[in-house]
């Protein structure tokens, strides 16, 4: 399957045991190969190229809603999610993260209209394990910290992101600070959306990249393990302090005007983002 779903248990090993050293916590990750050329007519055009494919993302994204809360449902009494609803969501969190990938320049290759993508450069890894029930029952307030933080880091990107698409277009690609802290930001939310469906039982981590353990593991791909240098980390704390300063603006604007002009940045980052 192209989420790499695996209905065993996690052990910590494998291909993906880098977030799993010592019998650490399995957490879902991201495979994005390393930055490389890309043709400058494809970035000039890129967004407008992915219409169509924002258009399907809505439209998973509306029906995994409704399969996510069946999903929370069954967990609350299964401690865990059915295989289908599982595979479901998993594939749509797939198709989500391919998009938002070639969205934020880290990939040439147009996704593809499909869930299953074996071939495609991105790809994510799922494991299956039991879920804690209470956790489960209060995840909507437990999610409020990581929906904060990955709102933030994502409009944050977006108010630059005409900076890293002009850049693109000169250089052909993005240079690796650039490439670094937009896969983070990238991996954070498909991780948070995992959490948030229950794919995974484990809090979203890693913003600022892999920990020195998980760092020293052999690379996987660009993004497993995730080692971000100082200029990609001082890239996404610039996201983090942009995107606070949007909200407290937008907040601002919204209680003199009472109007709703305030929603439209950050709905177009999050439709950019996946």
């Amino acid at each position: 399957m192209a989420a790499g779903w695996d209905p065993r248990p996690s052990n910590g090993t494998g291909a993906g045991g880098i977030d799993g050293v010592g019998g650490a916590e399995w957490r879902p990750v991201l495979d994005v190969p390393p930055p490389g050329q890309q043709r400058r007519w494809t970035v000039f055009l890129r967004w407008l190229l992915l219409i169509p494919q924002f258009i399907v993302v809505a439209l998973l994204s509306f029906a995994a809603f409704f399969v996510t809360i069946a999903g929370w449902f069954s967990a609350l009494v299964l401690g865990r999610l059915p295989d289908p609803i599982a595979s479901f969501l998993g594939s749509v969190l797939a198709y989500q993260t391919r998009v938002s990938a070639s969205a934020a320049l880290l990939v040439d290759r147009y996704p593809p209209f499909a869930f299953d993508a074996p071939d495609y450069p991105v790809r994510i890894e799922l494991r299956a394990t039991p879920l804690n029930r209470l956790a489960v029952l209060f995840r909507l307030i437990l999610m409020i910290p990581a929906a904060v933080l990955s709102s933030l880091a994502q409009s944050g990107w977006f108010a630059v992101s005409w900076v890293f698409w002009l850049i693109g277009i000169i250089l052909g690609r993005l240079p690796e600070p650039v490439f670094g802290a937009t896969a983070a930001v990238v991996r954070y939310r498909m991780r948070f959306a995992a959490y948030v469906m229950m794919l995974t039982p484990v809090y979203p981590k890693g913003l600022l990249g892999d920990a020195p353990e998980a760092a020293a593991q052999p690379a996987y791909s660009a993004t497993r393990p995730l080692r971000l240098s100082t200029g990609a980390q001082v890239l996404v704390w610039l996201f983090l302090l942009l995107g606070l300063a949007g909200h407290l603006t937008s907040g601002t604007v919204d209680y003199d005007d009472s109007g709703d002009d305030h929603a439209a940045p950050a709905a177009a980052a999050d439709r950019i983002a996946g």
